[in-house]
């Protein structure tokens, strides 16, 4: 296989200035004024008094974007901050020019030809992938017992097999880091040593919670920014959405909850209520997972199911069971999806999918799990064939 890690970067780069310029104008024809510095707290709303908001510029302007400096007020305030890399104390991790974030892993000049990865969620498998197809040599090290923790534990294993050309070092502790050997321990005592040419830190993000004014706000703070289901905080006259509120760092999530926050900020001010609108609900957020082999899921899994007392039953049928996914992928063995329903009554409570397309169907899922369809519901819907989507009603058929 050959690739140009240069022209690769050059099409990232022009995507993401096309999806920014993009946004860009959707604001402008909206008439939406953007300002590029610092924000921070400094006043909030009070009592029909506006709060005060300070913006300082930057040090440096990208995009020729213009700055913004001053103080602003404003009758409401959403706190949007969003999150950041974490960074565990790991011995060594520090000021090592060998350890890489995922954006600064996006922007090496070449790939390297080992890459050893710190944690098997989303960020990890999803780099993993990318990596082993350049033709790195790539070793996850997780400290779980299966990658992404939080999928059904019969469809983690279908991702991570499907991985064949990634080293899974799974149940090991990353107990140190001299620069670019990780040493790392298991349940029997034992330590190991791998040894990469970068390492990249993916053991999730953390809410930015600091430098915009929480505390002097009076903001409860806890993992995130703690909210109510319309996104109010503590603090009248401010709400918060997105990652800053640790609740469900996804940007559907953070879309979803901005919408609900404006929708409530609106009702505040006279607005209509917008039944459906002006509430969150996390029950039904689907998750999705952009490996060589993708993932996806909404709802709960079997394991949350029995960790809650809940009676369910289940079906699962392999993706090579849909004629347009055995066609299209050479490794057709690989890929399952598993329809989770509540025993008695039959309502939907999990759909979960390893294999092609998944992200892209899964919103059917949530739309299911969102109006409580029944497998009888279900089985009534008819789904284009041949697809790999069907494999939902044909789970139902088999419950």
């Amino acid at each position: 296989m050959s690739f140009d890690w240069g022209v690769i970067q050059q099409w990232k780069a022009e995507v993401v200035e096309k999806l920014r310029s993009g946004l860009a104008a959707q604001m402008k024809r909206f008439g939406v004024e953007v300002l590029t510095g610092r924000g921070e707290i400094l006043l909030p709303p009070s009592g029909g008094r506006p709060g005060k908001v300070a913006v300082s510029p930057p040090a440096s302007l990208e995009h020729d974007r213009k700055a913004g400096p001053g103080e602003y007020e404003a009758a409401a305030i959403l706190v949007s901050t969003g999150s950041a890399p974490a960074l565990p104390p790991i011995p060594g991790s520090r000021d090592n020019p060998q350890v890489r974030d995922s954006t600064g892993l996006l922007s090496v000049e070449t790939p390297p030809r080992r890459l050893a990865i710190i944690g098997g969620g989303v960020i990890g498998v999803e780099f993993a992938g990318l990596f082993s197809a350049l033709d790195s040599e790539v070793t996850v090290i997780e400290m779980m017992e299966e990658i992404v923790p939080f999928m059904d534990r019969e469809q983690a294993p279908l991702l991570r097999r499907a991985m064949g050309g990634v080293d899974f070092k799974l149940g090991r502790r990353v107990e140190g880091i001299e620069g670019g050997r990780v040493h790392h321990t298991g349940k029997d005592g034992k330590t190991e040593t791998t040894e990469a040419d970068l390492i990249l830190m993916a053991v999730g993000r953390r809410p930015a919670l600091e430098g915009w004014g929480a505390k002097a706000a009076g903001i409860d703070l806890g993992p995130g920014v703690k909210v109510d289901d319309r996104m109010r905080t503590n603090i009248p006259g401010i709400w918060a959405a997105g990652d800053v509120t640790g609740r469900s760092l996804l940007a559907h999530s953070a879309y979803r909850m901005a919408e609900v926050a404006v929708a409530d900020i609106l009702e505040s001010a006279g607005a209509p209520e917008r039944p459906g609108l002006n509430r969150m609900r996390y029950n039904a957020i689907p998750w999705a997972v952009y490996g060589l082999t993708e993932a996806a899921g909404v709802g709960i899994t079997e394991q949350e199911a029995a960790a809650g007392g809940i009676p369910i039953r289940k079906a699962s049928l392999p993706m090579r069971a849909s004629g347009r996914f055995a066609a299209e992928n050479t490794f057709a063995g690989q890929g399952a999806v598993k329809v989770i329903v509540r025993e008695d009554s039959g309502q939907i409570l999990g759909i979960h999918a390893v294999g092609a397309y998944a992200p892209e169907f899964i919103w059917g899922g949530a739309a299911l799990i969102e109006q409580e369809f029944r497998v009888a519901d279900l089985r009534q819907l008819i789904f284009p064939h041949p697809t790999v989507c069907e494999l939902i009603r044909d789970a139902a058929w088999e419950l």
